[in-house]
């Protein structure tokens, strides 16, 4: 998810409802406002990325891919639309690196697909690779601080961004002690990046746990990642690099105390667990079935459940050779301060000012899309010269984030006035609809499919943009004014028509099957159903409930966009 102060995981609802909770418990008296802080003088050796593009077996098959394939191109790009290619080819990195993996996360659960990874970064560590995580801090707290185990172990550094004060065991205690300092609460670290051996890496809007592999009993996320090899790996290196050493990254030994670190030790094991050191977070043991070997071995799995997805083979995973650009925010957008970032200088105004220069078409893929001012005249500008814009994003009974939606609800009816296509994602996925990202579970590595079932809720997490079918944006970013003034984000920005289609025919699929059309009738929003619904059109929110709907209506008038 995206957002901070969520008990899931940060949904642009969490900020208000937990801000407002926080608050509410603090005036009570029930808990004390604490005088927590963050250490000082703590100290951050510098470090880089590891691996010259020939001297890993990664960088080797890079070259020797280009040199076959297409030698006056420089990097490639691999789309990862389904669970299952998501997870094998990060547990294909993990398996082949040889030197290092870098990662950079707003949010790890300690679950049972994440143990899988977890385990797999340890035993790289253990076979000499050096494992550095960098993740964001609100959501190591509660179960999900046994992530931050990893870091004792050997060759594994984890250091925390933006971090909170006080206690690990409740995120809304931490809350409380931080409310004093509450526009530096807000400011997250969102980029998501996968790095092995400076060669290949993986970016794009998905965190690792089992609501984003298809293995949530309750709610699973449509996602979108692409896998990257050549330079352009190096790029997303050295925007990993940028944030490790940024004096916001605090090694997690200066953070976690003695007695939380016993707490973190302390997980329970079962008489299934052979060797319980072995066990990195408080999660069922799932086995994998490796082979080690000291050139890029083949990829094969057993999951907790569910079969293992195909194994990604990286040797033979087609590729599509294309320019690309990394585009990515600077550490010191989420420092100190409530300060305005300086204007042209994010993510999201680079990205407008792409869509501003289309000529034919944008399709936006964005799961929580709260527009604002300027947002707006952008698209009145695209309007104006005949662009056509189509959105998908959250329907209300499929999001995660009522709140944001609350501020998305703002500016439906101008945005289909000005001729806005406008598409929300369906919650009710039973069945295969085809289009974006499997999520049926560790898939099988299919290309497509929103297979969700067992009362599975299926909820847009995607975030891309498509311009002029020539033009891919893939990242962590929404079109959102959180993502562009409080949000760190990433992007790769490929000029591949091929792969900007392949995106394209996803998305269509799921506008046709998968999701609602929203038009004006006498003033009003109507709902038009695709085939397979339960009903042709509707005037309200379709799917969601009286209470979400009476919630939406109540957070509205209190919800400032940029805080979404």
């Amino acid at each position: 998810m995206n957002r901070p102060l969520s008990a899931a995981c940060a949904p642009a609802a969490a900020p208000l409802r937990w801000v407002f909770i926080a608050l509410w418990l603090s005036a009570s008296g029930f808990l004390a406002s604490g005088c927590a802080s963050l250490p000082a003088n703590v100290a951050r050796p510098v470090s880089s990325a590891l691996g010259a593009p020939d001297e890993t077996p990664l960088g080797q098959l890079v070259q020797q891919r280009r040199s076959q394939e297409n030698p006056r191109a420089g990097s490639a790009f691999r789309l990862l639309d389904s669970v299952g290619a998501a997870f094998s080819s990060r547990l294909a990195l993990i398996q082949a690196a040889q030197r290092s993996l870098d990662l950079q996360y707003y949010a790890i659960h300690a679950d049972a697909s994440t143990e899988i990874l977890l385990q797999g970064l340890r035993d790289a560590a253990r076979r000499g690779v050096r494992v550095r995580l960098l993740l964001d801090d609100f959501n190591m707290a509660g179960k999900d601080a046994q992530v931050l185990r990893l870091a004792f172990e050997p060759n594994v550094e984890i250091r925390l961004f933006n971090p909170l004060p006080g206690s690990r065991r409740s995120i809304l205690a931490r809350i409380v002690t931080s409310l004093k300092d509450l526009p530096r609460l807000q400011k997250r670290m969102h980029n998501k990046l996968f790095i092995a051996d400076n060669a290949m890496g993986i970016t794009g809007g998905r965190n690792l746990g089992d609501e984003y592999f298809g293995s949530d009993d309750t709610s699973n996320f449509v996602d979108l990642d692409v896998l990257a090899v050549g330079p352009i790996a190096r790029d997303m290196s050295a925007s990993f690099d940028r944030y490790w050493n940024d004096e916001l990254a605090y090694p997690v030994q200066s953070l976690v105390s003695q007695q939380d670190l016993d707490a973190l030790r302390q997980a329970p094991s079962t008489p299934a667990d052979a060797d319980p050191s072995r066990r990195l977070v408080n999660a069922p043991a799932a086995p994998a079935a490796v082979s080690p070997s000291s050139v890029l071995p083949d990829v094969t799995f057993t999951a907790v459940v569910k079969p293992g997805p195909t194994p990604m083979d990286l040797r033979k995973v087609p590729l599509s050779w294309a320019p690309a650009l990394l585009m990515a925010d600077k550490p010191g957008k989420i420092g100190p301060g409530d300060d305005e970032v300086d204007a042209g200088d994010t993510v999201i105004d680079g990205l407008l000012h792409l869509m501003d220069q289309a000529r034919q078409e944008v399709l936006i893929i964005s799961p929580y899309f709260v527009p604002g001012a300027p947002m707006m005249q952008t698209f009145a500008r695209m309007r104006a010269k005949g662009v056509r814009i189509r959105v998908l994003t959250n329907s209300l009974a499929s999001t995660d984030a009522p709140a944001a939606h609350a501020g998305y609800a703002r500016y439906r009816k101008d945005l289909v006035a000005m001729g806005v296509e406008l598409h929300e994602m369906r919650a009710d996925q039973e069945g295969t609809v085809g289009g974006m990202g499997s999520t049926s579970g560790f898939g099988s590595g299919r290309a497509g499919g929103s297979k969700i079932g067992n009362g599975s809720r299926a909820s847009l997490h995607s975030k891309a943009v498509i311009i002029d079918k020539r033009l891919a944006v893939i990242g962590s970013m929404n079109l959102d004014l959180r993502s562009q003034l409080k949000n760190s984000e990433v992007a790769l920005l490929i000029r591949s028509g091929a792969v900007a289609q392949e995106v394209g025919r996803q998305v269509e699929s799921t506008l046709a099957q998968g999701a609602y059309r929203l038009d004006l009738d006498q003033g009003g929003l109507v709902w038009r159903a695709p085939p397979g619904a339960a009903f042709k059109e509707a005037r309200s929110e379709p799917e969601a409930s009286a209470k979400l709907r009476l919630l939406v209506r109540l957070i509205g008038p209190f919800a400032p966009d940029e805080m979404l």
